[in-house]
């Protein structure tokens, strides 16, 4: 698909994915029509139908959730659920009766069993049981995948679906309840710097993995995906590269400065125990490769922090 020209939905398009898949569809000629969650509530059926018949987009990106970090996620199990079914379903029926040529939603490792062979395969999405913590949120994600999969067996849909990794980046949310584990961590330890707080306790054990992805990467792959097609079958969006939640806590901590005593709450949740994404089909079926070093953009992620909160 040649995107010069083209009308894009971009649901979510405020977010902090959505806007980096704003600025790759702008670089590439593109205009992006972003629905405001203010404005257009999409787990609405019918207000979704009404939006995308107006709007009559060419294709459209699927980028709208409801979710958080792990104190999110425990704290609203049913919020997370029913938004996301209810938004993905009603997004994914309007983009069909409107017309658009080619939907991209967005998925989530999340929807990966919490057992599953390291490096997550795409083909093993659907094994197993989501890890508890995130289990409805992640089953929302799966049912997107059935989803789009039944509207191109049924009604011949243009859909394909992006599974990507824990995001972090400039203009990412720091609100200590929704914030994933790097955006949560660097406000922290800043906080903790500034307030010269000897210890800091983080929750879990530090033994658990993940894989991180710089949202800008993220973002690029998500529009490669849109150029470039291909059906229903999903491609992980990861680095690769597998650290441990020690590692990367150490990593933020010398990032921001911050030189007190880090301690461990085994009480908390770890989450899942190891999370690394295979991203062979993202290189075979798109050209797409992470290019952005954890280490620059963790310093690029602190200087934005810092610069938004001063």
């Amino acid at each position: 698909m040649d995107l010069k020209g083209a009308r894009v939905a971009v649901t979510g398009g405020a977010g902090f994915l959505g806007k980096r898949i704003v600025e790759a569809l702008t670089r590439r000629g593109a205009e992006a029509l972003v629905p405001r969650r203010a404005e257009v509530d999409l787990r609405e059926a019918q207000v979704a139908r009404v939006w995308f018949a107006r709007a009559h987009p060419d294709a459209c990106i699927h980028a709208a959730a409801t979710g958080g970090g792990i104190g999110f996620m425990r704290a609203h199990p049913a919020r997370a659920l029913t938004d996301n079914v209810l938004l993905n379903m009603s997004v994914l029926d309007a983009a069909h009766r409107s017309g658009v040529g080619r939907f991209v939603g967005v998925s989530s490792a999340c929807a990966y069993g919490v057992d599953a062979p390291q490096p997550m395969r795409e083909d093993a999405v659907f094994d197993g049981v989501p890890e508890p913590t995130n289990g409805p949120y992640g089953y929302a994600k799966r049912l997107m995948l059935v989803a789009g999969a039944a509207y191109a067996a049924e009604h011949h849909f243009d859909c394909a679906f992006v599974v990507p990794t824990n995001l972090y980046g400039p203009g990412d949310d720091f609100d200590l309840e929704k914030s994933h584990v790097v955006a949560a961590l660097i406000r922290r330890f800043e906080e903790a710097k500034r307030n010269r707080t000897p210890k800091v306790t983080v929750w879990g054990t530090g033994r658990a993995t993940r894989d991180l992805l710089h949202v800008g990467d993220a973002a690029e792959g998500v529009v490669r995906l849109l150029e470039v097609g291909g059906g229903p079958a999903p491609v992980n969006l990861g680095s690769g590269v597998e650290r441990s939640v020690e590692d990367i806590v150490a990593s933020v901590a010398a990032a921001v400065g911050y030189s007190g005593e880090v301690a461990w709450d085994p009480t908390r949740p770890d989450g899942m125990p190891r999370k690394v994404l295979d991203t062979g089909r993202a290189r075979e079926r798109l050209g797409w490769r992470p290019r952005i070093p954890f280490e620059i953009g963790l310093g690029e992620t602190v200087a934005w922090y810092r610069q938004s909160s001063s």
